[in-house]
C-alpha cells in the first residue's frame, strides 16, 4: 500500500477497535496552482496543498461523519473517537449501511487519468499560457479593448477509500484548465463573454490562441442586441446550454431527488419521455474522461449505463443509501466530500450525439432562436416548469442575424424532451457533463 491508503486503512481499523460497527474512510492529497493574468499583467498566483481525511462510522443504524487535515498520530486517535462518539448519539435511520462487499471491485481499471508531466508543469509556462488566450483574445477586433482576465488552473490529486469490509484502493487524476473573458464595447454598450479548455492531460489542451479567438467571437456577435416579440419559435440550444439542460436532467433522475419526491419523472421507468432521437449517457469508464471514475466514492464498481435510451427513462442513477430507500441497486454513482454523507454524482453524464451537422440545424429554422446563454433559477425539476432568463441570436431564413437579449424562454421539461427534433453531431467534452446543438421544435420567447 502506498502511504495515503495505507493511513485510511488504518483509520477504519481504529474506528472498528473504537467500537463503531462499521467504518469507512477517504483521503484526499491534492496540489493544485492558479494564475490569473489581466491585461497581460500576474493578477493572481496561488499555489496550495492539503491532505485530508473524511471518516464515516456506523453504530446500529446511526451514521456519523468526521474529518481532519491533522494527520498527527495523537491527533487521529482523538479524531476517530470524536467520530465513534457523535454516531452514538445520532438519530437511527435502518438505511444507513456501506454498500454490499462483492459490489467492490477486485482492482481499480485504470482509466488514464492522471499526466506526470503535469508534476513539472512551471509556473511560467501556465502563466505563458494564460496571456497567450488573453493576448489572442485583445487582438481579433479593436472593439475589444479588455478583459477581465486570462487563467490557468492546474491540479493533482490522490484520492484513497477503505473500508470495514476489506476494501481498500486509490487512484491519481490531472486536470488543468485555460480560460479567457474579454469584453468588447460598441456604442458605449459593454458585453462579456468567455471560452476556455479543459483536460487532463496537458498535450490534449486547445491551443491558448485558438481559446482566446472563440472566445472574441462569442462576445463580438453580442454586441449591439435588440428585442424581439413575444412568440413562439423553434429554438436551438448550443452544446453549452444543451449541457446545461443536460444538467437539470441529472438532477430529475438522481435517487436523491426520486426518495424525496422532488423529481418531475418520479414513477416514469420504462416510459417515453422524450424524442427518440434522445439518448443519455452515464459513462465513469471513459478513458481521460473529466468525469471518469474506476471506483464510486463508496468503492462500488462503476459501470456505463443508458439513462434514456432512445426516448424511453431506463434508470435512475443511486448510491447506497438512495438505492435501499427504494429498494434498488446501487448503480456506482456515490459521490462524496470530505465531510459530508455520499451523495448521488455523475460521472461522463452526456446526450449522445446525433446525425445533424450544426450548420445543418440552424438552416432548418425559418424564425427562431440561437440560444447562447441562460441566467436565474428558472428551471423546477421538481414540476418541470422552465422559465429562464435568455440570450442568443436570432434565426431569420436559415441565417444567423442579429443578437438578442433580455428575453425569456419558457416551457416544461416534459415538453421540451418530447419536442427535440434534431441533435447535432458536435460533442465536445469540456466537463463532467456534454451535449451537442439540439433543436427544439416550439418555446415561447418573450421580451422584457
Amino acid at each position: 500500500m502506498t502511504e495515503l491508503k495505507e493511513l485510511t486503512a488504518k483509520i477504519v481499523e481504529m474506528a472498528t477497535k473504537a467500537g463503531a460497527d462499521t467504518a469507512d474512510c477517504v483521503g484526499v492529497d491534492s496540489r493544485n496552482t492558479d494564475v490569473t493574468v489581466r491585461l497581460g499583467k500576474v493578477e493572481k498566483l496561488k499555489q496550495a496543498s492539503s491532505k485530508v481525511l473524511g471518516l464515516r462510522v456506523f453504530s446500529k443504524n446511526r451514521s456519523a461523519i468526521s474529518y481532519t487535515s491533522d494527520l498527527q498520530p495523537e491527533s487521529l486517535e482523538q479524531f476517530v473517537k470524536q467520530a465513534v462518539g457523535l454516531a452514538r448519539i445520532t438519530g437511527e435511520d435502518k438505511y444507513n449501511a456501506l454498500p454490499n462487499k462483492e459490489l467492490h471491485p477486485d482492482k481499480l481499471p485504470d482509466l488514464n487519468l492522471y499526466d506526470p508531466k503535469l508534476e513539472k508543469l512551471p509556473v511560467e509556462e501556465m502563466i505563458s499560457l494564460a496571456r497567450k488566450c488573453e493576448d489572442a483574445s485583445l487582438k481579433v477586433d479593436k472593439q475589444i479593448k479588455y478583459s477581465d482576465g486570462g487563467r490557468c488552473y492546474c491540479d493533482l490529486t490522490t484520492r484513497a477509500l477503505a473500508n470495514s469490509s476489506g476494501f481498500a484502493e486509490e487512484y491519481r487524476y490531472s486536470y488543468i484548465s485555460i480560460s479567457t473573458e474579454p469584453i468588447a464595447e460598441s456604442k458605449g454598450q459593454k458585453q462579456t463573454d468567455y471560452w476556455f479548455s479543459n483536460k487532463r492531460f496537458y498535450d490534449d489542451l486547445d491551443k491558448p490562441e485558438e481559446v482566446g479567438r472563440i472566445a472574441a467571437e462569442r462576445v463580438l456577435r453580442k454586441l449591439n442586441p435588440q428585442t424581439i416579440e413575444t412568440q413562439e419559435v423553434p429554438v436551438i440550444f448550443d452544446p453549452n446550454m444543451a449541457t446545461d439542460f443536460v444538467r437539470c436532467i441529472f438532477s430529475a433522475v438522481s435517487g436523491s431527488s426520486i426518495y424525496r419526491k422532488a423529481s418531475f419523472l418520479i414513477d416514469k421507468l420504462g416510459e417515453h419521455i422524450a424524442s427518440p432521437l434522445i439518448t443519455i449517457i452515464d459513462d465513469p469508464l471513459m478513458a481521460k474522461g473529466l468525469g471518469s471514475k474506476p471506483a464510486d466514492d463508496e468503492g462500488v464498481k462503476t459501470y456505463t449505463k443508458a439513462v434514456i435510451d432512445k426516448g424511453i427513462l431506463k434508470t435512475y442513477l443511486h448510491n447506497t443509501y438512495t438505492a435501499k430507500k427504494l429498494n434498488a441497486k446501487t448503480t456506482g454513482n456515490a459521490s462524496r466530500g470530505i465531510s459530508s454523507q455520499p451523495d448521488v454524482g455523475p460521472t461522463n453524464f452526456y446526450l449522445k450525439a446525433g446525425t445533424s451537422d450544426a450548420k445543418d440545424i440552424i438552416k432548418s429554422v425559418k424564425k427562431g432562436l440561437y440560444l447562447t446563454y441562460m441566467f436565474g433559477w428558472g428551471a423546477n425539476t421538481i414540476t418541470g416548469d422552465w422559465s429562464r432568463g435568455s440570450s442568443g441570436l436570432w434565426i431569420e431564413d436559415g441565417k444567423l442575424t442579429f443578437p438578442v437579449e433580455e428575453i425569456t424562454t419558457a416551457s416544461t421539461m416534459q415538453e421540451m424532451l418530447k419536442n427535440i427534433e434534431m441533435v447535432g453531431t458536435d460533442l465536445d467534452f469540456r466537463g463532467s457533463f456534454a451535449a451537442p446543438t439540439i433543436k427544439i421544435s416550439k418555446m415561447i420567447i418573450s421580451s422584457g
